[in-house]
Parts: structure tokens; sequence; C-alpha cells
């Protein structure tokens, strides 16, 4: 695994926001800007920066409530215009003009927010099995175990409930998969369980609203024209359905791309070779136009 740094930096409410700054290359080229999923974190990267840091600086915050950032005092802040806003405030601290982001779910939401209102921060894009219209069944599973608390003896025991639940998710996972997802999801806590690492109360707005969206995203496809822009989804997807996905590619236009990735629901984990390829077109495009 190439090294990183941590950094921090405070949001605009106070809280201190945690980020893995990967070093990269000195050839100027734009960070990968890459934004979580949901119950996700930093470590969610870890793969996509083993094969891309040292050629790619990539930045990967963990969003208010996740792993090493703080926690919110008022619930009603996790929500994705307030991710935007930290997110804003890492970028000006780090006075990075240009970038390329990575969402995944959650974090492709906060890069339509991104694409709506500050398209020149964006030299590319990749959005990672999430759109402008997110499906009830996918929803509906989300809500069902977001928030949900779990506690396992050992990481073997967390990385088989990770199976268990998952198993349509990524049906070819072995148990080494599992487990590397499991320390990508989870910590150890101060009595030695193995514990989710989020705060819980991160479902409250979700259940309130009933939509990690809130609102009609559609019209943000069209600010992704002339954007290198990669749009993933998995085959399995729940979440993203196989005609949002076409309907999203024509609506952004020629410098947009859709790659389906086999035998995987919501979301890829951007390891797969099929991601892989895709993603080393996209920032081959970004290079090059």
């Amino acid at each position: 695994m190439t090294g990183y740094k941590d950094g921090y930096w405070w949001s605009p409410d106070g809280l201190r926001l945690h980020y893995r700054d990967y070093a990269g290359g000195e050839d100027g080229r734009p960070p990968l800007l890459c934004l979580p999923g949901l119950t996700r974190n930093a470590r969610d990267f870890e793969p996509l920066a083993g094969r891309l840091a040292g050629e790619w600086r990539l930045i990967c915050p963990d969003l208010r409530g996740r792993a090493e950032s703080a926690y919110a005092k008022d619930a009603m802040t996790y929500v994705p215009l307030t991710y935007f806003q930290d997110i804003g405030r890492l970028l000006a601290d780090l006075a990075i003009p240009r970038f390329v982001a990575i969402g995944t779910s959650l974090g492709g939401i906060i890069t339509m927010l991104i694409a709506a209102t500050h398209k020149e921060w964006l030299a590319g894009a990749l959005l990672n099995d999430v759109g402008p219209v997110l499906d009830e069944g996918g929803l509906a599973r989300i809500r069902s175990y977001v928030g949900v608390g779990q506690s396992h003896p050992t990481w073997v025991h967390a990385a088989r409930a990770l199976a268990e639940a998952n198993e349509d998710v990524y049906p070819g996972y072995d148990l080494e998969q599992w487990l590397a997802m499991a320390k990508r999801l989870y910590r150890l806590n101060s009595g030695g369980r193995v514990v989710l690492d989020y705060d819980m109360k991160i479902a409250e707005p979700i259940r309130a609203m009933g939509s990690e969206a809130g609102v009609d995203m559609w019209p943000v496809m069209q600010a992704f024209r002339g954007i290198p822009t990669l749009l993933l989804r998995g085959e399995r997807s729940d979440l993203l359905s196989a005609p949002t996905a076409d309907r999203m590619v024509r609506d952004m236009g020629e410098s947009a791309e859709l790659a389906t990735i086999p035998n995987v629901g919501h979301a890829p984990a951007l390891d797969e070779p099929e991601s892989a390829i895709a993603i080393d077109r996209l920032l081959t495009r970004v290079l090059h136009g």
C-alpha cells in the first residue's frame, strides 16, 4: 500500500474532520477527490489508492460522523448539502482549484452538487452507481440497515455478517474479500468489540426525508456536458436502474461514458477489472482530452 498522510480541517460549523492524502507525481495532474458512500469512509478507497497513488494524488475525506471525523451535534446536518459545504471548505484550505471527483453513491450526489454549483472545479467526474433517481427497492434496503448498531467478537464474525447481508451485492466474494471489506467498514471499540465505524444518527435525515437526494437532480446532468465523465453501474444494482443510467449518459452528452460492471450490485468497489479499465480510460481523457 502506497503511504498517505493524515490531514484535518474544520467544517463551517466547527467540526474537526479528517482526510487521507496520498501523494501523486510532479506533473501537475489534478488530484482525485474520493467521496465515499453513506456508511463508508476514506478506507473505502484503499484499493484505488493502491493502484493509482504515486501517479495521481488522492484526497480521501471521512465525511462528518464517519471514522476519524467528528460526529455532528445536530443529526439533521447529515445531509448532502452540508457534506458539500464541508468539502468546499477542505478544497479552499488545500487551495485546490480543479480536481477529478470520484463519488460513490452519496459521494456521487455530492459530486452532482459540485457540478450544479461549481462546474469549473471539475476536471473530470466518476459517478459510482448513483443517479438523479434512486430506485425505491435500493432505498428500502439502505433504510433497513443504516443506523442499526452491530457488534461482533472477532473480525471473522464481522466478515461473515457482511457476507450474509450482502451476498446478492458481491456474489463472487470469498472470505478474504469480506474480511478486507470489514476492515474498511468496522473498527475496534474500547471494549475490544468490532463495531460499525460511523455515527448511528446518520440515518435520521434519511428516515425523515425518505431519500438521499431530496430534490430533482435531472437538470444537473447537463452540467456534466464537456466534462470527462464516467458512470459506473453495478449489473445487479438495486439503486440505479439501467434505464436511468442510459438516460443520464444521454443527458450528459458525448463527454460521458457508461460502464456496467458484471455480477456486482450497489456499489462497485472500484477494484473490479472492468472498473479499473473504465477508470483508466476516464483518467486518460482527463489528461489528453
